[in-house]
């Protein structure tokens, strides 16, 4: 059963591909790393922990560790909770990242193809999905995952491109989600359309229902969103199942995911 890794590399490095008017977002694309190599600054950590000098050491070596910080839940390929839309759900308290079950996160799932169906900076259709989804040919799983293949793999970091994204609306969401799906995967770097496209909107009409409408119709219909994949090419139409799962932080509104496809 071959296995295709979906996850985003947290890599420090993609920091620095940032444009300066995007530098907020650099706690959501990767952790700030200080490395320590055995040879190195690992040497004086591990002497210091075993009481002893690093002429001590077997070889002359220490440990190898890493010390991550500036460090979101909502970082890389990450899973969101219901609690990250509002403090309700479905007219209930919104449930955290640690009261979602595994078995929940692994599930049977399909991607629609979007390519040529959306666009930059707009938001994604209801057409534009129910034609992916005929196209697909497959049935939406129930309590399973629908991912969005937009074509946004074209693009990295460095790339302005990257974060003009097609993004999703509360129709779109609410379209997924009452034909049975309960996990959302996108390519995109986020979900919603971008927060400039929003903030614009809002200011060209008034109307705060565009306002993270995409993510805020987790609160009528309670839903897994998962932002920042990858890879999605690799996988066949329909006919495998994904691994959602995200690291267990405590009462959490989201985390981080090493997301696998099994095919």
């Amino acid at each position: 059963m071959p296995l295709i890794d979906l996850t985003r590399t947290l890599d420090p490095a993609d920091r620095d591909l940032l444009p300066d008017t995007l530098r907020e977002l650099a706690i959501v694309v990767s952790p700030q790393v200080d490395y320590a190599h055995p040879t190195g600054s690992g040497r004086e950590e591990f002497a210091s922990a075993l009481q002893c000098s690093v002429d001590d050491l077997p070889d002359g070596e220490g440990w190898g560790s890493e010390r991550l910080s500036d460090f979101s839940t909502h970082l890389g390929t990450h899973i969101d909770a219901p609690l990250h839309y509002g403090s309700t759900c479905e007219g209930m308290p919104s449930r955290t990242i640690t009261d979602i079950a595994l078995d929940e996160l692994w599930c049977e799932a399909l991607v629609l193809d979007l390519r040529g169906r959306c666009a930059a900076n707009t938001a994604i259709s209801v057409d534009a999905l129910d034609s992916a989804l005929s196209e697909n040919g497959a049935p939406v799983p129930a309590g399973g995952a629908v991912l969005l293949r937009t074509g946004q793999e074209r693009f990295t970091l460095a790339d302005p491109e990257f974060f003009q994204y097609p993004g999703m609306s509360r129709e779109g969401t609410l379209f997924l989600a009452e034909r049975g799906a309960k996990v959302l995967g996108t390519d995109a770097a986020g979900w919603d359309l971008s927060f400039a496209v929003m903030a614009q909107k809002f200011r060209d009409s008034g109307d705060n229902s565009v306002l993270w409408d995409g993510h805020r119709a987790g609160r009528e219909r309670e839903v897994f969103i998962v932002q920042q994949m990858t890879n999605l090419a690799a996988l066949p139409a329909s006919g495998f199942r994904v691994a959602f799962f995200p690291i267990k932080i405590a009462g959490a509104s989201a985390a981080p995911a090493r997301v696998v496809a099994f095919v």
